[in-house]
């Protein structure tokens, strides 16, 4: 995969977005606009809806998250695809980047104050995790579905719809949850899209089907 002056172009332009968005956060408390996002979210709120936006988001937590990871790498070991599964194994990386990127803004979670908190959470809310760890994750599996042309089509097509929407869904479950504010879920949303890319690149360089 070539990095052609349209790709630097829009990589440039999420890198300038995160670190404006970080700044944002870090000197405002939550923006008009953070609220009124949770407020039309949470307003749509019933028992089925709860459980289905607890079930997007429980992979996202250790240890149901390294659990899946581990497994899906492990799958992909067996089938002999120990290049694919050393790169999927990388994508824990972003939970080691966004425990960082939280420690430097600490920004607090939503409080009950502004939200209804279903799931209380205790470490910092920017970036969201959970979106970052599965646009990175979801992703580079959807990205491996596309390349590996000998695995069945059907199954290739199922994983890929799966992870489109988990990455999906995973940004409206967090605030549907009063876990984030639509900043932070933004924040992972970008910060997921340039781990991705980075992983794709070194992935496809020595691409093999």
């Amino acid at each position: 995969m070539k990095i052609t002056p349209q790709r630097k172009r829009i990589l440039a332009y999420i890198v300038i977005g995160f670190v404006l968005l970080t700044i944002l956060v870090s000197l405002f408390p939550p923006t008009l606009i953070d609220r009124e996002f949770s407020e039309e979210i949470q307003e749509h709120q019933n028992p089925l809806l709860n459980l289905v936006m607890k079930a997007v988001s429980y992979p996202g937590y250790m240890p149901y998250a390294a659990v899946m990871v581990l497994a899906t790498v492990l799958v992909f070991y067996v089938k002999k695809r120990k290049r694919e599964a050393l790169f999927l194994l990388l994508t824990t990386g972003s939970s080691l980047i966004s425990t960082i990127v939280k420690f430097m803004v600490n920004r607090p979670r939503p409080s009950k104050n502004f939200v209804k908190v279903i799931i209380a959470t205790h470490q910092q809310s920017f970036p969201s995790g959970h979106v970052f760890f599965y646009v990175v994750f979801f992703g580079f599996l959807a990205l491996l579905m596309y390349m590996l042309k000998h695995i069945n089509n059907t199954l290739r097509l199922l994983v890929v719809i799966g992870c489109m929407l988990m990455i999906f869904i995973i940004p409206v479950s967090r605030v549907y949850l009063g876990a984030h504010w639509f900043t932070d879920v933004l924040g992972g949303f970008l910060l997921g899209i340039l781990y991705l890319f980075a992983l794709s690149y070194w992935y496809l360089k020595g691409q093999r089907n």
